[in-house]
């Protein structure tokens, strides 16, 4: 299977030991000179490479940060970007790479499905990983080498059912989404919650990963005539329900997790259509606080665009890493993920405490779709 790497830093590659296993590699990094080698597996073909693009420009403008300022006690960052192109075929053999070469650490992938394939070929390199997947099959793994870099579905969609139904009072709900590992965690989430809040979906449709026509679906639910339309799917995919559900006259308030709030939603659905669209998110705007509007600001500044969800959790991802290899002077292994775990921040996402799953943030915030940007509910 094919991949693509890309190299990023200009410093020369030093050699870790090579007959030494992967793990023992890594914890040596401590006494070991010359630059410090980071993967970042992202996609960056493919239809989700939108995802892995927004990522690696989040982990590199952190990177690129630290090097500017000394880089760990000294020696510099080696980032390395792989294509894991969406596909976890590729991502497992991107994972292998990883751990024969001498890596300390790896960021990414964006995608829940990928990053389950390359877990467990981590774990056993003893590689810290930090990924941005939310499925909770990541947490369940509980992996002592994986980090997530934002809520899982479980925390996005519970805050989604207590505004849909406890404060807004919407009982008749349909969902859609895909069996892809992020679509199927969006979905038995969002349902588990509506459970507990005895709502039965008026309709629940399930679709491929890779379906674009969903007409036959959405003429079931456009039967049942729903006030909300819950979407578990992919920024792309959730546009094209999006579209195709307007185009049918359903009239539903469409509602989902980060997706649905980005651009590539908003204009692949069509901005009047995505109007009013509700979002789980842990990050909803550019000018939430004083410390994101300083972020976007210097982002912007350095590749000429908005900064997005996306962005800022792969920049919290790799500068929790860079506080970790700076407590372990740049060793991997065990003492990586340990100092991983112990690292108390407060990022752009929020404030990150790491428990015994993995996962550093619980909480999200409501925001609604106006002309194609995401702006908290209050202020709606």
């Amino acid at each position: 299977m094919h991949f693509t790497r890309f190299s990023i830093a200009a410093a020369a590659l030093v050699a870790l030991a090579a007959c030494a296993p992967p793990g023992q590699q890594a914890e040596q990094g401590a006494t070991a000179t010359g630059p410090i080698k980071i993967a970042n597996a992202n996609a960056q073909s493919g239809q989700l490479s939108s995802l892995g693009q927004w990522e690696h420009k989040g982990v590199k403008l952190a990177i690129d940060e630290a090097n500017k300022a000394g880089g760990i006690n000294g020696r510099q960052i080696q980032l390395d970007l792989f294509d894991s192109q969406g596909d976890p075929t590729v991502g497992t053999n991107v994972a292998r790479k990883i751990a024969a070469e001498g890596y300390v650490a790896m960021l990414g992938t964006a995608e829940s499905a990928v990053t389950l394939a390359m877990a467990p070929i981590l774990k056993d390199a003893r590689i810290p990983n930090i990924t941005s997947g939310q499925s909770p099959k990541l947490a369940e793994l509980k992996s002592p080498f994986l980090f997530l870099n934002a809520p899982t579905s479980v925390t996005f969609d519970e805050t989604l059912a207590k505004y849909l139904v406890d404060d807004k009072g919407h009982k008749k709900i349909a969902l859609i989404s895909n069996n892809g590992a992020y679509g199927a965690g969006e979905h038995d989430a969002f349902l588990s919650s509506l459970r507990t809040r005895n709502v039965t979906p008026l309709a629940d449709e399930v679709v491929t990963p890779d379906q674009k026509d969903f007409n036959a679906n959405l003429a079931k639910i456009r039967e049942q005539d729903p006030e909300v339309l819950f979407i578990g799917a992919e920024e792309v995919q959730s546009g094209l329900i999006a579209k195709q559900a307007r185009e049918l006259g359903i009239k539903a308030v469409f509602a989902g997790g980060a997706p649905v709030g980005t651009d590539v939603y908003a204009t692949t659905a069509g901005l009047k259509n995505a109007e009013g669209t509700v979002v789980s998110s842990p990050y909803l705007s550019n000018d939430a606080t004083p410390e994101i509007k300083a972020f976007a600001e210097k982002y912007k500044a350095a590749y000429h665009e908005e900064a997005r969800m996306h962005v800022a959790k792969a920049y919290d991802g790799a500068s929790i890493l860079i506080e970790a290899l700076k407590q372990t002077n740049g060793a991997g292994g065990q003492k990586l993920a340990d100092a991983i775990r112990g690292v108390k921040r407060a990022g752009l996402l929020g404030d990150y405490a790491y428990d015994a799953n993995g996962v550093g943030i619980h909480e999200t915030k409501i925001g609604l779709v106006k002309d194609g940007k995401v702006v908290p509910e209050a202020a709606s």
